[in-house]
């Protein structure tokens, strides 16, 4: 009888969760690092220095709570994620909120645009090209990451969860076919494609079914925008959260709306936005299919596509992801969430880990264990959205005397190293390498976040496609196996709480491309995810305090910076601060590209959160109303160093007039700040002479209605 009354109040407890409203709440918020100066990270080119603004940066931060337990997934408009940036996060709302958010509920995935500003990794290796840490771009994000989080706790309601998904073609590519290729051809023939192709959204209602927000996943990398760009651009990601924004809160300006959109990145390791064939950019060939590499040296092989140039490319795929997203946003089989909200974390030291593996080509099952980090050969070949240096190919399983020399001056590896990286040869033994501080991180951030039937897997690195596929079953079946429902579907959340690289499955890593070079505990780092994965889901399932696991170690006291800073900002000669240089035309009209050039200081001084470098703005009943900020996609802010030693520069705003601009009288104003020569930085604003938008019509670059619509259920 006891035991029949036990059953019937967990049973009532079950039944309840299943049909209470969640609380939810979204919240978006600027995390721009400096514009200018600052090396991008992602293509590891200390050339590719920031000169200007496309897109702000912004962190989106969704909240599920259902009276028990309260989870937090944030998507960022970087690179990706590191243990010290999200411990720092943690840190500023503990101190705000206490224990309600912490390591355990608190999910960050970067979308792994390579147009943003680095330095902020704090890992050696990440942050070489930009000279070591930067203090700007880190306290940009963790104060941006914080603020979204904060802002979407204040809007704390009553809502509704639910989840669709949908097939996207003509955005995806794999850019690794060869190694795809080497996984298990029973594997292969499960699935039509070699990357996958479905959107997965995640849409936050009031109970009253009005539009709060979405998180949208797909799998594909943010670089549309290639290394020879210097402006500072969130990429096809950002700009489909822009335009989905847009569509949905009408006249407000990016990151201004109450209705957030995240396309948040997924299993994109091998998957590439750029869809026209990779080609020899000297002699126009197609190149190597194994390698990537080009007849001659100083030939190098790329993948474009598929617009004319990097910023057609990057608003074709954006607008692909947000006409896909809209259209989920409006479909009738979408599946409200009823289930618990739980989540799982656990931080593990990589090397130390231990699983059993099944051999398909020997059929026997062996323990496997992690490596020292490490990268190989074929990571300083690059891929072909942004080759590497020198006379490095992909593919490469066999070393050279020289550069393993060099290595060894650095950290040579051990014998030990050498056979647990197999077919890997290594040209960085950077899990050795501890001077000043660790280069690449052993301890890494592994959890699962669960809301009803969704369970988001968040995974420290680039999984690849055959990589995510796996990791969704093997969590899916372990929830299943421990009571969950069949309907159980599993997304992976990519680049998130830490950086450790790439992963691919044992198979692709064998043939040693670009991401099994970069795969850095070795050929069965997978192996070893899938079951500390399966173990986090247990603990979800059962709602443990598992333990959790060894703390990263501590960098911030550690950090160098070799990165110089803004030392004095000078007017040109007979001008002050804002005077304009170059005016717009008198008149201009739709297709234009408007141009003025402003006597300015550097950006670095002040980022402008929440605010902007420029506006472009349209005389209304006799006051200027705002028409475009530095956020959209038709302005842009370059900035130019005029002279070094006498702190001169100019700033340049370029407006593209679109076909649905409004005709009138128009100005561009220019916000910014100098750094006084003897201390104290100041601000000036320049403004240009007023011209004239003469016609308009329809576009089709449009970025829809811009009226808020009502979800479909």
């Amino acid at each position: 009888m006891a035991r029949a009354l036990i059953l019937a109040s967990v049973l009532l407890t079950l039944f309840a969760v299943a049909v209470a409203d969640y609380n939810v709440g979204v919240g978006i918020a600027d995390v721009t690092g400096p514009p200018t100066e600052i090396t991008f990270m992602g293509y590891a080119q200390m050339r590719q220095r920031g000169r200007g603004l496309h897109l702000r940066q912004f962190s989106r931060a969704f909240i599920v709570d259902d009276g028990k337990a309260r989870f937090v997934f944030v998507s960022v408009d970087c690179g990706m994620i590191g243990n010290g940036l999200r411990s720092e996060v943690v840190e500023a709302l503990r101190a705000r909120y206490g224990d309600l958010y912490t390591e355990r509920n608190v999910m960050i995935s970067g979308t792994h645009t390579h147009s943003g500003p680095g330095g902020f990794l704090q890992d050696i290796l990440f942050d070489l090209s930009t000279l070591g840490f930067v203090k700007d771009t880190f306290e940009a994000l963790v104060g941006g990451i914080a603020l979204s989080i904060h802002r979407a706790h204040q809007s704390m309601q009553k809502g509704r969860v639910f989840v669709v998904s949908g097939e996207l073609r003509d955005v995806s590519k794999n850019r690794s076919p060869t190694a795809y290729m080497n996984n298990p051809e029973s594997e292969r023939r499960k699935y039509k494609d070699n990357v996958d192709k479905t959107m997965v959204q995640m849409r936050f209602v009031t109970t009253d079914n009005n539009p709060l927000g979405a998180i949208n996943w797909y799998a594909v990398h943010a670089t549309s925008m290639n290394n020879t760009n210097t402006l500072v651009s969130s990429d096809n990601l950002g700009y489909a959260a822009i335009v989905m924004e847009k569509r949905m809160n009408g006249r407000a300006h990016p990151g201004k709306g109450a209705f957030v959109a995240a396309f948040a990145s997924s299993n994109e390791g091998d998957v590439t936005p750029n869809t026209q064939t990779p080609r020899c950019q000297l002699s126009g060939r197609p190149c190597d299919v194994h390698t990537s590499a080009c007849p001659t040296r100083r030939d190098q092989c790329v993948a474009s596509g598929p617009g004319r140039d990097m910023f057609d490319s990057t608003r074709i795929i954006g607008m692909r992801l947000a006409d896909k997203a809209w259209e989920l946003w409006g479909s009738t089989s979408a599946v409200e969430m009823k289930g618990p909200v739980g989540f799982a974390h656990q931080f593990v030291d990589m090397p130390t880990q231990r699983a059993t593996y099944y051999d398909e080509k020997t059929r026997s099952t062996k323990t496997v264990r992690g490596c020292l980090p490490a990268m190989g050969y074929s990571f300083a070949a690059g891929t072909t959205d942004g080759p590497g240096s020198f006379s490095f190919r992909q593919g490469t399983t066999s070393d050279n005397p020289l550069w393993n020399a060099i290595r060894d001056l650095l950290a040579e590896p051990t014998p030990d190293d050498i056979e647990c990286h197999g077919a890997k040869p290594i040209l960085l033994q950077t899990g050795s390498m501890t001077f000043p501080f660790e280069w690449q991180p052993r301890i890494v951030s592994t959890q699962l976040g669960q809301v009803g039937e969704l369970v988001m897997a968040c995974v420290p690195g680039e999984f690849t496609t055959m990589s995510g596929r796996r990791m969704r079953i093997a969590v899916r079946d372990a929830l299943v196996a421990l009571g969950a429902p069949e309907s159980t579907q599993v997304v992976i959340a990519g680049l998130c709480n830490t950086y450790s690289d790439y992963i691919t499955t044992p198979e692709e890593y064998e043939v040693q491309r670009y991401e099994g070079a970069s795969t850095i505990f070795g050929p069965h780092t997978l192996t070893l995810y899938l079951a500390q994965y399966r173990r986090l889901a247990e603990y979800m399932a059962r709602g443990e305090h598992n333990d959790p696991g060894p703390q990263p170690p501590e960098l911030m006291n550690d950090v160098l910076s070799l990165q110089t800073p803004v030392v004095y900002d000078s007017p040109k000669w007979g001008h002050k601060f804002g005077d304009v240089l170059l005016q717009p035309p008198e008149v201009v009209r739709a297709g234009d590209l408007v141009t003025a050039t402003f006597v300015a200081g550097n950006p670095r001084n002040d980022v402008r959160h929440g605010m902007t470098y420029l506006t472009v703005e349209r005389l209304e009943n006799n006051r200027w109303v705002i028409e475009a900020t530095d956020a959209y996609w038709e302005t842009k802010f370059k900035w130019e160093r005029t002279s070094t030693i006498l702190g001169t520069s100019e700033a340049t705003v370029l407006w593209e007039v679109g076909p649905n601009t409004p005709p009138g009288t128009y100005r561009i104003r220019h916000f910014g700040n100098y750094k006084y020569i003897f201390g104290g930085v100041f601000e000036y604003i320049g403004v240009t002479q007023n011209f004239t938008v003469a016609t308009a019509s329809p576009s089709p670059y449009s970025y829809g209605s811009g009226r808020r619509v009502r979800a479909l259920t």
